[in-house]
């Protein structure tokens, strides 16, 4: 049986069709899905669907995107008061949301804190007005993070690591957490082609996650044939990175756990392994991450 290690069942593409994804999944061989949360309502979300589904468990954290939501709530507070100089985020919006998830993390089923991290990336496409990267906004990331590193290690929880554009940031927090190699397990999520982010997986035991943008990503695919097969796990981000089929990713609107199998096809065939061979270490290797025991 296969292992989706990240998949956004609690996001609104999949409303109304979280039974008919779970069980399309179920068909093909996606025997355990991990749903991330990316803020306190997707994770109360996430939690509510590993509740009711065998098989799915939940992540719980607050995505580096929507720390935007602090640096809003505080420009707001402050705004009729100029000639105070502005916090740099809404301390009681954001104690509260993380007392949210610190309360989730009790629950049996939920098995990380994630998905959390440091973004860089300035999306034109977002929620958030004026979403804009500067320096005050990446501090208040880190801070963000920094949080929730704590919470893991204090319900002895896995991190799964959101890195975009920020692998100097991420590497540097992560350095300065003391004995983090030997109390925490973790994985770098859709993890950037980068020799420095294998190198220190590797050095700290940690896993590698690899998505549906290997079918078309060529760094990828060459970074791939670095990672030992004892770190990898599959992902499919659904309902992002749809995977390429037949050299078009058009044929589906939305990625599904279901389509695990067609990312591991194509790194069996890039690897040159069978693909039995990859769909027992990759589900191997997620059972150790998440220390879940399955079959």
């Amino acid at each position: 049986m296969f292992f989706d290690t990240h998949c956004h069942l609690n996001f609104k593409a999949f409303d109304g069709r979280i039974e008919e994804v779970i069980n399309d999944a179920k068909k093909v061989g996606v025997g355990t899905i991990v749903v991330p949360g990316t803020d306190v309502l997707t994770s109360q979300k996430a939690v509510g669907i590993a509740e009711k589904y065998e098989g799915v468990y939940a992540a719980v954290g607050i995505h580096p995107h929507h720390v935007m939501k602090y640096q809003k709530d505080s420009e707001s507070k402050f705004l009729s008061h100029t000639s105070q100089k502005r916090k740099n985020f809404s301390s009681s919006s954001f104690e509260q949301d993380i007392i949210d998830i610190e309360k989730l993390l009790i629950h049996p089923k939920v098995v990380a804190v994630g998905e959390i991290g440091i973004d860089k990336h300035n999306y034109q496409k977002t929620k958030h007005e004026n979403y804009q990267i500067n320096q005050e906004f990446i501090d208040l990331q880190k801070k963000v993070f920094v949080e929730q590193i704590k919470l893991a290690h204090k319900y002895k929880k896995v991190l799964i690591i959101h890195n975009r554009e920020a692998k100097k940031e991420v590497l540097e927090i992560l350095l300065k957490i003391s004995n983090f190699k030997f109390q925490i397990n973790a994985v770098f999520h859709c993890c950037e082609p980068d020799k420095d982010l294998l190198d220190f997986a590797i050095d700290h035991k940690m896993f590698i996650g690899v998505d549906g943008d290997i079918t078309y990503r060529k760094d990828k695919q060459e970074f791939i044939k670095n990672i030992p097969l004892e770190m990898l796990v599959l992902e499919t981000d659904s309902p992002f990175l749809i995977p390429e089929l037949s050299g078009s990713r058009s044929w589906t609107r939305y990625n599904e756990p279901k389509n695990i199998p067609i990312i591991a096809d194509f790194i069996a065939q890039l690897l040159h392994c069978s693909i039995d061979g990859l769909e027992k270490q990759t589900t191997e290797n997620a059972k150790r991450l998440f220390k879940i025991e399955l079959f």
